[in-house]
């Protein structure tokens, strides 16, 4: 996945509860160790500078699902749990939000003294980027995160947020070393976005007279080849939309969870009695550890995995968010100690889910499915931001409820009723 790009989103306030930014840091961490003990740390940075893996990732970690929150939030958790294990995996987090974001150069110093890379060509580095996203291209957004992801082999990643208050939206900026040909001349292959207008853009190739006064760099640029740029946009709208799921891959993950002769099958690649729900949100998160860049193309998917702490598409289920988390650690810990197959069993779980995507026409009931979850949501823990307000009203949630009931009450027979199976001609 040798890409970058940016993403335009809702420009969202709020805060993350605790309850969840605990949980984010110990799944964000335990999906990344998967990624860099199966691929590599380069293959973690290159996911990272996709922004619709990116935003598949914060879903699945049970983020507002298209929010701007999911970049804060999302970098913040990695800092804290790959940091703390930094010598382990050989990468490590720098930079952040506001006052910490100019704390970076000092950061990649640090880094540098204890790896032996060039800590002064990193700082520099760090500046530039931040400055050709936020001056060079004068897009209408200012930058207010700047988070730099760096490698023990040098190897680094970008991720950077500004805003428009103007706009109410938020715009991501991804880059990556690999894809980074020159930082003078279209570091991005396109910068693209909704119009406003007329965008000074310095590192446009006609501009190469200004940027000799402007933009100086100290050293060689990355040399390497450039990807085509992936741009994700997100609505406005809060809740999640059917059209805004692929709902072939959502019951393809829904059949091998809730069809009991596949459950059974699937199960027993993780752990022998494993409940639906929890395989649901396993299979889900398989997908984000070894999905190629065509299956990140529906981010809100990722979302069925652990909801979404503002309630959408329905309540964040902690009960099965810590068997997920403790399923992951378990295979983790017996990856140190040379059971590869506890952590290729996710690989497999993922192969099974992609066999019945292809050989047979799996169709989720989007209404049916949403319905389930929370009908069954005080079962799974469920629980929202607004659950730490009690005296908040909640007639909306309530009568979107028994809207979505009397909806999925046509055609509902139990969990068999939110998807669909339809052999197709293939050979088997």
């Amino acid at each position: 996945m040798q890409r970058s790009g940016t993403a335009d989103l809702p420009l969202h306030g709020g805060r993350v509860p605790t309850w969840l930014a605990e949980r984010m840091t110990q799944l964000g961490t335990a999906i990344a160790e998967h990624i860099i003990t199966s691929y590599g740390a380069s293959e973690f940075l290159t996911r990272i500078s996709d922004p619709f893996w990116f935003q598949a990732f914060g879903c699945v970690m049970g983020m507002d699902w298209h929010s701007s929150g999911i970049t804060t939030s999302v970098m913040g958790a990695l800092k804290r749990g790959l940091n703390s294990r930094s010598a382990d995996l050989g990468i490590a987090l720098c930079g952040g939000r506001g006052r910490h974001s100019v704390r970076t150069p000092d950061e990649l110093r640090a880094f540098s003294d204890r790896t032996g890379l060039d800590g002064e060509k990193l700082a520099r580095t760090s500046r530039l980027t931040a400055r050709v996203d936020n001056n060079a291209i004068a897009d209408g957004f200012q930058l207010y995160l700047h988070s730099f992801v760096i490698t023990n082999a040098g190897e680094w990643s970008v991720v950077q947020q500004g805003m428009n208050p103007q706009s109410h939206l938020a715009r991501r900026y991804h880059w990556h070393s690999a894809t980074v040909r020159d930082f003078t001349s279209e570091p991005h292959t396109a910068i693209v976005g909704k119009p406003q207008g007329v965008i000074l853009n310095l590192v446009d190739h006609r501009a190469m007279p200004a940027q000799d006064a402007l933009l100086t760099i100290a050293g060689q640029p990355v040399e390497t080849s450039i990807a085509e740029i992936r741009k994700l946009t997100m609505p406005s709208h809060h809740d999640v939309h059917a059209d805004d799921v692929d709902l072939k891959r959502l019951g393809a993950v829904l059949a091998v969870a809730h069809n009991e002769q596949l459950h059974d099958f699937a199960s027993l690649l993780l752990l022998e009695g494993l409940g639906p729900r929890t395989l649901q949100s396993l299979a889900l998160i398989a997908e984000v550890i070894h999905g190629t860049p065509s299956r990140f193309s529906d981010p809100a998917r990722f979302s069925f995995a652990h909801g979404g702490k503002d309630g959408h598409p329905f309540p964040v289920p902690l009960k099965t968010y810590d068997e997920s988390l403790a399923i992951l650690r378990r295979s983790l810990a017996a990856t140190r100690v040379q059971q590869s197959e506890k952590i290729d069993a996710f690989r497999r779980l993922d192969n099974l889910t992609r066999r019945v995507e292809s050989k047979f026409e799996p169709l989720a009931d989007f209404a049916a499915t949403i319905s389930r979850e929370r009908e069954m949501s005080e079962e799974f823990g469920g629980r929202t931001v607004s659950d730490d307000s009690p005296k908040r009203p909640r007639r909306r949630a309530e009568t979107r409820l028994r809207r979505d009931r009397a909806k999925s009450s046509r055609t509902s027979g139990g969990d068999s009723a939110q998807f669909q199976l339809f052999p197709k001609d293939l050979e088997r």
